[in-house]
């Protein structure tokens, strides 16, 4: 047998049951599965929709969170930046100021202000004097630039007109990555001058270096155009083209997100610094940032999993249970109203047939005293006492009506034992009885019934009637699963002192091994369709639990089957 029929419940097979005639009882598969499904729709919506909204929510409140944290950072390395840019826009305007230009003029003058410039703010390279012209007047650094002509060039344009410039990191004349922070001043002659200064960009890198991103973050400067203006770990590096667009224009710091090289989805925040070419953005990988939510997801998942598991098994075997136990209310209730319509029925056939036992016995009377007497006058006349076939047929009348009169005193016997009544008795003797009232069946269909009783067997105090009823209910099971010309053998036997055993053995079809383990259920039967009602081994199981004994059952499907009833010697109320 499988699993799955191990686990099936007996009321699962009331679907056999209507091909009976029991159509009244209740569909229990029915109310097992509406009432399965809707404690578990009870039980397991709310769950899920709060485990739905609890999602939500904490996963909205963990993006959220990044974003906040995204903007932050944006936020404060950009007030870095421009505190950076500003701080040396400032020292060149303190210088212009401090200073007048003749002694900017000055090259030692202005050596010294460059040393002095490295050593308490740090990042300027060289400096730069270019009067209205757009012609270098004085030059301290690294490089010989002095008398180079800027007239035509942008930045000096710019510089002109708005009085301050902060260019975009490039490599110029020294062929290395820097910037430029050029200042205007205006002299009282209504000239002007521009003191300019070369910044390179290692000070300004380590800006970056020192951000903590995570997420597998990167952060770095590109101008409008898109030319990184810092080193990127993941864009490229100094004056190559990022491959992510350059962001619109806002005055505040923004955070969106997007789709990456690889198409994983990043978060981008940017912030345009102010007087400046420059726009600042920190890249996240957003899987990164979420694997801590995806791992708390994943247990929350499997936590909700293993809940909805644990419920679904707590249902049904819970419903399973309470069905089960209605199911073997609703069955106790069915055997009993059948006992009481087989009793009822049972002590209307013993009143039918003591009634007609009664009946017949009047006129067989009768028959009998004038059969006798018709004896008596054939002995005195001669001619009638020599006739043989006279004498033959009455004596074939006599033996006719003692035949009658033995059927009849055994249906007085059966209509006496419908009730209880406990008496002395030998189990072959009732064995006899019943057999008495399928001998014509068996005769008519050839079936052998061989009798083998133990001659030790005392007698003992038992319920004739119930004796009667289940070797009645065994013999003709047995006649059912007899062929014409079948074997029934009947065997009584002392098994010991106390208990008494009465085998009956056919050669019939024998019984399937999966109904074996049924076969003494309420209903159960594998005759429907031939109008079995599945009672009867039933209630001879609960008969002989009543006498105090045991009913065991073998069989195999084409070589017979054998009930073996095991009584007590002596009843026990």
């Amino acid at each position: 047998m499988s699993l799955q029929e191990r686990l099936k419940p007996k009321f699962w097979e009331e679907g056999n049951l209507a091909e009976t005639r029991h159509r009244h009882m209740f569909n229990f598969p029915r109310i097992w599965k509406k009432t399965v499904l809707i404690t578990a729709g009870v039980a397991l919506i709310p769950l899920i929709l709060l485990a739905i909204v609890d999602y939500q929510v904490t996963q909205s409140s963990v993006e959220s969170e990044n974003l906040l944290r995204t903007s932050r950072l944006v936020s404060n390395t950009r007030r870095r930046v421009s505190f950076f840019l500003f701080e040396r826009r400032s020292a060149l305007d303190f210088i212009i100021h401090d200073n007048s230009f003749e002694s900017l003029m000055d090259s030692k003058r202005l050596a010294a202000i460059l040393e002095h410039l490295k050593k308490t703010i740090g990042g300027f390279s060289d400096l730069g004097v270019i009067d209205a012209k757009g012609i270098q007047r004085t030059y301290v650094g690294p490089y010989p630039s002095k008398d180079i002509d800027y007239s035509k060039q942008e930045w000096f344009r710019e510089v002109r007109d708005w009085g301050m410039y902060v260019s975009d990191v490039f490599m110029g004349y020294r062929n290395f990555p820097h910037l430029v922070i050029a200042v205007k001043h205006d002299l009282a002659d209504g000239s002007f001058y521009v003191l300019r200064a070369s910044l390179s960009i290692e000070q300004f890198n380590d800006l970056f270096s020192q951000l903590e991103v995570g997420g597998k973050g990167d952060a770095f400067i590109i101008n409008g155009e898109g030319i990184l203006q810092t080193p990127s770990l993941y864009n490229g590096n100094v004056l190559e083209k990022i491959h992510i667009p350059v962001p619109m224009y806002s005055e505040r710091t923004q955070v969106l997100e997007t789709l990456g090289t690889d198409d994983e989805p990043i978060l981008v925040g940017y912030a345009y610094i102010q007087e400046t070419p420059f726009i600042l953005m920190v890249i996240k990988q957003k899987n990164e940032l979420m694997g801590s939510w995806y791992d708390t997801r994943m247990k929350l998942v499997g936590f909700l999993i293993a809940s909805i598991t644990t419920i679904i098994v707590v249902i049904l075997c819970v419903v399973t249970y309470l069905v089960s136990s209605l199911y073997m209310a609703d069955q106790k209730r069915m055997i009993a109203l059948h006992h009481a319509e087989h009793s009822d029925k049972m002590a209307s056939v013993g009143r039918l047939a003591a009634g007609v036992a009664h009946e017949i016995n009047n006129p067989l009377a009768i028959i009998n005293e004038k059969a006798g007497l018709i004896k008596d006058i054939f002995t005195f006349k001669k001619e009638y006492k020599e006739d043989q076939k006279l004498r033959e047929t009455v004596e074939s009348i006599i033996s006719s009506v003692e035949r009658c009169g033995t059927i009849t005193k055994r249906l007085l016997n059966f209509a006496r034992h419908v009730d209880m009544n406990i008496q002395l008795l030998r189990p072959h003797e009732v064995i006899r009885e019943v057999l008495g009232f399928l001998n014509k069946e068996a005769n008519y269909r050839s079936i052998q019934v061989a009798l083998d009783v133990d001659e030790d067997i005392p007698p003992f105090e038992s319920d004739k009637g119930k004796l009667q009823q289940i070797f009645l209910n065994l013999l003709t099971n047995a006649f059912s699963a007899l062929d014409d010309g079948g074997l029934l053998n009947i065997a009584v036997k002392r098994k010991n002192t106390h208990f008494v055993c009465a085998t009956f053995a056919d050669d019939g079809c024998g019984i399937p091994r999966a109904d074996l383990e049924r076969i003494f259920e309420p209903f159960f039967t594998t005759r429907a369709k031939e109008g079995g009602t599945g009672l009867g081994l039933s209630i001879t199981y609960g008969l002989v639990q009543e006498l105090g004994g045991k009913i065991e059952v073998q069989s195999e499907i084409g070589k017979g089957t054998t009930f073996t009833v095991t009584l007590p010697l002596r009843y026990s109320d």
